[in-house]
């Protein structure tokens, strides 16, 4: 008859267990600093764009409204995923305008009370979706340097969006 051990508890952890993903802490911090300057990109044309959505008028108003509204909604989604990507690496994931402001490489529009014309708002558009895929194919490098197979993934999602959003803005000008 074998015996019986009486087991012992496991004993209490003392803290998180340290980041192993395969990917070392300075690579981690390059990627998620260039993410937090993605995110600061991508928050700041969220914002841009929803402003416009509210405030444009003029003889494109209805499809515009409708065309910022649909590009808000989904920038609004992706801010989350940006942000625990960030997460998972290991830091904390930018969260103020002071910080944003710090980023981002997109100025914002001052707004109210004077708001440009469409044209202008199609064209800051444009200028944000492409200065929102700079960013993102630096920190691509960076993370293909690294073998980050799911920020390479994220970033090329997000590239594809921000490019065909581009395209379409600079359509509604030609």
């Amino acid at each position: 008859m074998a015996s019986k051990k009486a087991s012992t508890p496991l004993a209490a952890p003392q803290g998180a267990p340290k980041i192993d993903i395969g990917i070392g802490e300075k690579d981690r911090r390059k990627i998620a600093d260039g993410l937090s300057r993605f995110l600061a990109d991508s928050y700041t044309l969220y914002l841009k764009t929803h402003n416009f959505h509210w405030n444009v008028t003029g003889p494109m108003f209805n499809s515009l409204h409708v065309m910022f509204m649909n590009q808000y909604t989904e920038q609004w989604t992706a801010l989350d995923e940006i942000a625990e990507r960030i997460r998972a690496l290991g830091f904390n994931a930018p969260g103020s305008y002071a910080q944003f402001i710090k980023l981002s490489s997109i100025k914002e529009d001052p707004g109210a009370p004077e708001s440009p014309g469409w044209q202008e708002m199609v064209r800051q558009l444009v200028a944000g979706n492409e200065a929102v895929c700079r960013t993102g194919r630096k920190v691509l490098e960076i993370a293909d340097d690294a073998d980050d197979s799911p920020t390479e993934d994220l970033l090329t999602q997000r590239l594809n969006i921000h490019e065909k959003n581009a395209w379409m803005l600079r359509s509604l000008l030609q």
